[in-house]
């Protein structure tokens, strides 16, 4: 039995049963990774804390999409560890990673253009298992965080606007009922209004007790929505912390806000 096996055979944790709020879910210590013969990550130290939304900042080419990459199973781990709950779950595959409750909303959406947006949002729940929830409640639960979903519920994904298409990466996450959602680049190509909405949904959903873990390339907002931040450059941790104490911190904003700095 590997150690994601025995993650979920533990009784009150198996990876999908809300835990106590506060409490550290996710751990990644000293994690390297990337791709062929270059080294992306270095020495990567990083945690999430359950019941809180967690942002990951930084300039393009700093990492960020690989160390989601990475924790989803996508990316091979190279040196360091991942704690799930306090249990080593290196190396996991993504449907393992799945398993577990971290559920992956990568840059770009990935739909499936051709699937209707409802047969999208059932994919998100391929993996669920008996007793994991109700699919036909959860699938009218994303209906209603996203009411213009249910009316393109028949309409095939790549003809949908960007925002509708990214609410539709969203659910599909959703359906497969996560502890930790990660989202790569939520306002990616949107307008403001439409990332407004966005961001509603989401601490709406963090009121209910889901964990977030967003890469976002709009920094104010990042900091603004999110309890805790890490700032990456070049493949390493170089700022965490509070994130109102980094939304603040002059070298912060000097480096990301530009005119906003003074």
């Amino acid at each position: 039995m590997n150690a994601i096996d025995e993650v979920l055979r533990t009784p009150g944790e198996d990876g999908r049963t809300p835990g106590q709020r506060g409490r550290e879910l996710l751990r990644i210590e000293g994690l390297q990774s990337g791709y062929g013969p270059v080294t992306v990550l270095w020495d990567i130290d990083l945690s999430v804390r359950e019941g809180e939304i967690t942002a990951l900042i930084g300039s393009n080419g700093a990492g960020k999409s690989t160390l989601m990459r990475t924790i989803s199973g996508l990316v091979p781990v190279r040196a360091g560890r991942m704690l799930w709950q306090g249990a080593d779950v290196t190396g996991g595959d993504p449907a393992a990673v799945l398993r577990l409750g971290i559920a992956h909303v990568p840059e770009g959406r990935r739909l499936f253009s051709a699937m209707s947006v409802e047969e999208n949002l059932l994919m998100g729940a391929y993996l669920r298992r008996p007793g994991a929830g109700d699919v036909d409640r959860d699938l009218e639960r994303v209906y209603s965080i996203f009411p213009k979903l249910k009316e393109r519920r028949r309409q095939a994904a790549g003809t949908l606007s960007g925002g509708e298409q990214q609410m539709c990466a969203i659910g599909r996450g959703l359906m497969s009922a996560p502890r930790l959602l990660m989202i790569d680049e939520l306002s990616l190509g949107l307008s403001p209004l439409l990332v407004e909405q966005l961001v509603e949904a989401l601490q709406s959903l963090n009121r209910e007790g889901l964990t977030i873990l967003v890469v976002e390339q709009d920094v104010v907002a990042a900091l603004e929505v999110s309890s805790n931040a890490y700032v990456m450059d070049t493949g390493r941790v170089t700022q965490h912390g509070a994130s109102d104490a980094l939304l603040a911190d002059p070298a912060v904003r000097r480096a990301y806000l530009g005119a906003l700095a003074d």
